[in-house]
């Protein structure tokens, strides 16, 4: 029994020895000189849904970030994911659609590296739950006023949504304050770089309405 026990401690130490080098260390020998982009990179390419928050919340715009700019919107960018973090939206809503379970069909195309080589996707927040849908390629899926009403009461636009009001993004008048629109322009961002919004199970309607 001792050498059957002292087996299997051998056995497990290497398994995991051999797991770390696989999927810790190759990795990071790999991927480590691939260049990645800056958030300074990253804002000079403004969507225009950032555009469209200073023209659709002008007075709480320009409190908050001033003129839309590279500068501006670097610094909407960096807020809102560090807002998105400490809310821990990230529990709910992934930033990965999975080769399984068909999350295609839910979700578009399957999530790919090179969607994560940039400074805002590091680390990336791959999510732990499926309770909200996947929010890699949100940008274009909603309007800034669609994701707004939706911080202000989640169920006014989403009638079987889960997600919790965030009251504290707006004052007392019911305006966004700063991080509304923050998180607002970082959820808009993500997926920005595909050229065609994907049709899925969650915005067929949506855009069979912008096409129309």
């Amino acid at each position: 029994m001792e050498r059957l026990g002292a087996a299997f401690l051998i056995a497990g130490v290497v398994t995991f020895l051999l797991g770390f080098v696989l999927q810790g260390v190759l990795p990071m020998v790999t991927y480590r000189k691939l260049p990645v982009k800056t958030l300074a990179e990253i804002s000079q390419d403004i969507p225009e849904e950032f555009r469209q928050l200073a023209e659709d919340y002008p007075e709480e715009f320009t409190r908050a970030f001033g003129e839309v700019n590279p500068a501006s919107f670097a610094q909407a960018l960096s807020r809102g994911r560090a807002v998105y973090i400490a809310e821990g939206c990230w529990h709910c809503h992934s930033q990965y659609v999975r080769p399984v379970s068909q999350e295609d069909l839910r979700f578009g195309p399957v999530s790919n590296a090179a969607e994560y080589n940039n400074e805002l996707n590091l680390p990336p927040l791959f999510g732990t739950r499926r309770v909200g849908p996947d929010l890699i390629r949100e940008a274009g899926k909603h309007s800034n006023d669609w994701h707004i009403a939706h911080f202000f009461e989640p169920r006014d636009v989403a009638p079987y949504s889960v997600m919790p009001p965030y009251r504290w993004f707006f004052d007392d008048k019911g305006r966004p304050n700063k991080d509304a629109l923050a998180i607002t322009a970082y959820v808009q961002w993500l997926g920005s770089w595909v050229e065609q919004v994907p049709q899925t199970i969650y915005n067929v309607d949506a855009l069979a309405g912008a096409k129309q």
